[in-house]
């Protein structure tokens, strides 16, 4: 099968990965997991750990389109809290983005792409053949039987030159079209807040219905207690009216 060749250098752009042989097709990206580089040895030409939904996405597909000989993504390892980065992955392959620059289907805090064009994205899309989900797996039997299935399945280089893209280093998160982006962490607090203010108040209301109960209970109570003593009272008062009459006869 053909193979091409890469950038130069290759990968394009520095991060926390391990490089194998450039000419394997397939990358694994673990998420949030920080795991050993045997997929290498099962036949992957990339592996590391892909932390955000954003920047991170961006700069994976960088390092896989300037490479045609990656045609298979594995996705897996554990994902990262409030990002959800191997979801925003798997959907960004999947949907693309829309008109805003938003990974369609994606649930993290903010999953916007900003620094892939429509062609770069075409040409991810079309590269890669197959985006395993491995999501929440750090298995490396399973991981490694992933990369050897997906080798086994090589269709070969795509017959294309590497596409490089050049990409800024550093920076924060920037608004888009006036969404002002909140970090992970600050995402997961809220959401935390909405569940611990939504439980407060139906205890509340729980609450309120019980002691309603408990007030009917006692109210019941004391209007059944003063009618019995009425009616003894009567009793009593007639009993006594009896004997006084029965007396004076």
């Amino acid at each position: 099968m053909a193979k091409v060749a890469t950038s130069e250098p290759w990968p394009l752009l520095p991060g926390e990965f391990d490089v194998g042989n450039p000419e394997d097709c397939v990358a694994v990206t673990t998420c949030g997991s920080h795991l050993s580089d045997f997929p290498l040895a099962a036949g992957a030409a990339l592996t590391g750990p892909t932390k955000t939904e954003n920047i991170g996405i961006e700069k994976l597909v960088a390092n896989i389109i300037s490479n045609p000989n990656i045609r298979f993504l594995i996705v897996t390892g554990m994902e990262v809290k409030g990002h959800i980065t191997g979801q925003a992955l798997v959907s960004f392959h999947k949907n693309g983005i829309d008109q805003d620059g938003r990974v369609i289907g994606a649930v993290g805090a903010i999953p916007f792409i900003q620094n892939l064009d429509a062609d770069a994205i075409a040409r991810f899309q079309e590269q890669i053949v197959e985006c395993v989900d491995l999501i929440d797996t750090e298995d490396e039997g399973k991981i490694s039987a992933a990369v050897k299935a997906c080798v086994a399945k090589d269709p070969g280089a795509l017959d294309v030159e590497p596409m490089v893209l050049k990409m800024e280093e550093g920076g924060g998160e920037e608004e888009i079209e006036g969404f002002r982006p909140m970090a992970a962490e600050v995402a997961t607090v809220r959401a935390r807040i909405k569940e611990i203010e939504t439980v407060t108040i139906a205890t509340g209301n729980m609450n309120k219905f019980a002691a309603g109960v408990y007030a009917a209970k006692i109210e019941g109570i004391m209007i059944g207690l003063t009618i019995t003593l009425i009616l003894l009272g009567l009793v009593v008062m007639a009993q006594g009216a009896l004997s006084f009459l029965v007396g004076g006869a």
